[in-house]
C-alpha cells in the first residue's frame, strides 16, 4: 500500500506509555510504591501493639506521625524545582523509604518507629512527587495531545498498588512476622528506582531561547501564588477526612451491628477500589467534556452521599450504595487531582504535586481525630455523618472554586 493511503493511528494514552522509558518506568514504579506502602499501613498498629507492646491508644498516636511529611514534601518539592532534578531527587527518596521502613523493622523500642516516622519516611512519600513532575516535564517538552491520559495511567498504577498491598501485606505477616513485612515494604520501596533505570530528565536544546527548564526557579513561590493550591488541597483533605473514619469503623459497624457474614462484609470493603479503578479512565473521557472542577464538584458530591448511606440505612444494600458512590469519588479524585494540583501552580510542578500527594497524611490526622472524637459523641452509625458535613463544605468550595478566575478547564 502506497504511504498516501497509510492512516497514522490516532494518539493514544497507552501506547504513549509503552513506548516511552520514563511513563512505562514510572507506571510500574509506582504500582511498586502502592504495593509496599499499602501492605504496611493495617499492619503497623498491629506490629506496635504485639512487637513492641504499646497501648492501643498509643498505637494510634502513631498516625500523627504523618503531619511531617507535607513538611518534608514541600522542602522536596522546592528544591526539585529550583533545580530541575526531578528523577535524582526521586531516587534519594526511594533510598531514604528503604533506609527508613529497615529501620522501623528493626526496632526494639517504642519511639523508634515514631521518630523514623517523623523524620526519615515523609521524605520517602515524596519519591511519588517527583515522578510526577518528572512525567508532567516531559509531556510539556513534547507537547502531547494525550498528556492527561498518560498521567490518568501513571496513577492508576499507584491505586492498582493499593489494591493488591493489604492483602499481600496481612498474607506475608501471618506467614512470617511484621518485622518481615515491613522490610518486604522497604523493598518495594528500594525497587521503584529500577523500571526507571538511569532515565534522565529530557534536556532542553540549547538554542532555544528559553533553555533554561521551564521547572527551575530561583526562588520559591509564594504565599499568594500558592493560595489557589493550598485551598484546593485544603478541600481535598476535608474529602479524604472521611477514609480514615470509614475504614476504622467501618469494619466494626458491619460486623457488630448489622451483623453481615465476613463474605458479605469483604466484598462491601473491597468493591470500592475495585469501582474506583474502572472510573478513572472514564473520568478522563467525561472531563474532557465537562470540565476537570466541574466533574470534581460532582465526585466531592458522591462523597456526602456515600457517607448518608452509610449514617442512615443501616441494611447491607445501603453499604454497597455508599461504598460504590465512595469509588466513585475516588475514581474522579485518583485521575484527575494531581493534574488539577499542577495546572494551579504550573511554574513549579514539582511543589505542586509534593503537597498535594502529601496532603492525605494531614487528612489520615483529621480524620483520625474526627473519629475518636465523633464515635464517642455521636456513636455508630452517625459518626459518618461528621464526614457527610466535610464532604458537604467541600462541595460546596469547589463549586465556587469551578467559577472563579482559578477554575481548571
Amino acid at each position: 500500500m502506497s504511504q498516501e493511503l497509510a492512516v497514522a493511528a490516532p494518539p493514544s494514552a497507552v501506547r504513549a506509555v509503552w513506548n516511552s522509558p520514563l511513563y512505562r518506568g514510572a507506571t510500574v514504579a509506582l504500582f511498586l510504591s502502592g504495593l509496599g506502602v499499602s501492605a504496611a499501613a493495617p499492619q503497623i498498629a498491629l506490629f506496635l501493639v504485639d512487637d513492641l507492646h504499646a497501648s492501643l491508644s498509643t498505637a494510634g498516636l502513631y498516625y500523627l506521625t504523618n503531619v511531617t511529611a507535607p513538611i518534608a514534601g514541600y522542602l522536596v518539592g522546592a528544591r526539585s524545582d529550583r533545580t530541575g532534578k526531578r528523577l535524582g531527587l526521586f531516587r534519594l527518596c526511594a533510598l531514604a523509604g528503604f533506609l527508613g521502613w529497615c529501620a522501623m523493622a528493626a526496632s526494639g523500642q517504642l519511639w523508634m518507629p515514631f521518630v523514623v516516622s517523623a523524620l526519615v519516611l515523609g521524605f520517602a512519600g515524596a519519591a511519588g512527587s517527583q515522578l510526577f513532575a518528572a512525567v508532567h516535564d516531559d509531556l510539556q517538552a513534547t507537547a502531547s495531545p494525550v498528556g492527561d491520559g498518560v498521567v490518568s495511567i501513571v496513577r492508576m498504577a499507584l491505586t492498582a498498588g493499593w489494591i493488591v498491598g493489604p492483602v499481600a501485606g496481612s498474607l506475608l505477616a501471618t506467614a512470617t512476622s511484621p518485622r518481615v513485612m515491613l522490610v518486604a515494604t522497604g523493598a518495594c520501596t528500594l525497587a521503584q528506582i529500577f523500571p526507571m533505570g538511569f532515565k534522565r530528565e529530557r534536556p532542553k536544546p540549547a538554542f532555544e531561547p528559553t533553555a533554561e527548564p521551564e521547572a527551575k526557579l530561583e526562588r520559591a513561590p509564594g504565599l499568594r501564588i500558592m493560595l489557589p493550591l493550598l485551598v484546593f488541597t485544603g478541600l481535598y483533605v476535608l474529602i479524604y477526612a472521611g477514609e480514615p473514619i470509614k475504614y476504622g469503623y467501618l469494619p466494626i459497624y458491619l460486623h457488630d451491628d448489622l451483623h453481615l457474614p465476613t463474605a458479605v462484609s469483604g466484598a462491601v470493603i473491597g468493591i470500592q477500589p475495585l469501582i474506583e479503578l474502572i472510573l478513572m479512565p472514564v473520568a478522563m473521557v467525561v472531563a474532557r467534556r465537562i470540565g476537570l472542577m466541574r466533574l470534581m464538584v460532582l465526585g466531592a458530591a458522591f462523597g456526602v452521599g456515600a457517607n448518608l448511606c452509610f449514617a442512615l440505612t443501616a441494611n447491607a444494600v445501603g453499604m454497597f450504595a455508599g461504598q460504590i458512590l465512595m469509588g466513585g469519588v475516588w475514581g474522579v479524585f485518583a485521575a484527575l487531582g494531581i493534574i488539577v494540583a499542577q495546572r494551579l501552580l504550573p511554574q513549579a510542578v514539582a511543589t505542586a504535586s509534593a503537597i498535594f500527594m502529601s496532603s492525605t497524611a494531614i487528612a489520615s490526622a483529621l480524620g483520625g481525630l474526627t473519629g475518636g472524637l465523633g464515635v464517642n459523641l455521636l456513636g455508630l452509625p452517625h459518626v459518618f455523618l461528621v464526614p457527610a458535613l466535610y464532604g458537604v463544605i467541600a462541595t460546596v468550595g469547589l463549586a465556587v472554586m469551578s467559577r472563579s478566575r482559578h477554575a481548571v478547564r
